[in-house]
């Protein structure tokens, strides 16, 4: 996403224009608004936008952006440690049954990256079985 135009150049490119004469031809030292916006290098439309956000909103700065995403499922974040400390033998599908309320795996796996809860992966019941020829040639 590109960046913003800074606050101090939009009050430079609408100070010099008067609000009185919009949307009518603007002048801003005898330019007109499509002359300025050549002048500045920015787009007539630009220019529109920003008198119409200071209109509406009586400033010209950037808005805010909103929070993309889902809003986080876990708000307590110290219960989730706990949590982890307890049922951290389990695997993530099987710790988001255990949780109270609906929850996805994926979200177990995401907050525990966001709390920085890691956990180390177990090798359960795997036994590595000696192969004859081992036998045989340790006994040699």
């Amino acid at each position: 996403m590109p960046k913003p135009y800074s606050y101090d150049f939009r009050q430079k490119v609408l100070e010099a224009m008067p609000v009185r004469a919009w949307p009518a031809a603007i002048e801003l030292n005898g330019l007109k608004k499509s002359e300025a916006s050549e002048y500045f290098n920015i787009s007539r439309n630009t220019i529109n936008l920003w008198f119409r956000r200071r209109e509406e909103t009586g400033d010209i700065g950037v808005k805010k952006n909103k929070k993309s995403g889902p809003l986080g499922k876990i708000t307590d974040w110290g219960k989730f440690e706990d949590f982890v400390r307890i049922y951290g033998d389990k695997t993530q599908v099987e710790m988001a049954e255990l949780w109270e309320g609906e929850i996805s795996d994926r979200t177990i796996s995401l907050s525990s990256e966001k709390a920085r809860i890691y956990q180390k992966k177990k090798l359960m019941g795997m036994v590595k079985e000696t192969k004859k020829n081992d036998l045989i040639l340790s006994k040699n």
